[in-house]
């Protein structure tokens, strides 16, 4: 069975607190963290200071995602912060190794993404210096977009490249029950879910679709 890893983003910012404590008691497995910084995508999200102030509200790995230009030196606030793992883009990463390294110093999970038009041959000599591979099925930088069906042939491949590794493979774009199955069916292991979880109206019957 899939993990689901609910996205904040999607989350009605207005009552926060009741929002992440109904989604975990629904059964949520991980918090999923887009934080975005307006350049490396075109948009704003959300940073230290939210995470910090939503950790001590749940039990819940917190799943973040660096959308950010030169991620290096934000390393230690997300960390501090309360971060479990932590997810660079392979595109952001002028040194790349040496930035997952500095994450697994840091006591965290170190993650890698990947837009939908990078190539996976980049991953292969990282394989052993990561925890999470996150594959985006549609463009990062805003919600609500649609799935993109010719990723799937990207997750079966990279799932076949992670083997017998003790890697996760996360998906994040457009997830719903249907593409959720679509997406397990291809290798991955854990699903990034925004709307499908916090804009339907009962979380527990959501959540248990998407692990269906």
């Amino acid at each position: 069975m899939a993990l689901v890893s609910a996205s904040l983003l999607a989350a009605d910012f207005g009552c926060l607190k009741e929002e992440i404590k109904s989604v975990e008691k629904a059964g949520c497995d991980w918090l999923h963290l887009d934080v975005m910084d307006g350049h490396f995508v075109p948009n704003l999200s959300f940073g230290v200071p939210v995470i910090k102030s939503i950790r001590p509200i749940s039990d819940m790995p917190f799943d973040t995602h660096l959308m950010v230009q030169n991620p290096d030196e934000m390393l230690p606030w997300f960390a501090e912060a309360g971060s479990d793992i932590i997810t660079v883009h392979l595109e952001a990463c002028q040194d790349v190794i040496a930035t997952l390294s500095k994450i697994r110093t840091l006591g965290k999970k170190a993650g890698l993404s990947l837009r939908p038009q990078t190539p996976i041959s980049g991953l292969e000599p990282l394989l052993d210096k990561l925890d999470l591979i996150l594959l985006m099925t549609v463009n990062p930088g805003f919600g609500g977009q649609s799935f993109m069906p010719d990723q799937l042939q990207k997750i079966s491949d990279v799932r076949a490249m992670i083997g017998a590794r003790k890697i996760y493979l996360e998906v994040d774009g457009g997830i719903n029950p249907q593409t959720a199955k679509l997406c397990c069916d291809a290798g991955a292991d854990v699903l990034v879910a925004g709307s499908a979880v916090f804009k339907a109206n009962n979380y527990s019957e959501a959540l248990a679709a998407l692990k269906k």
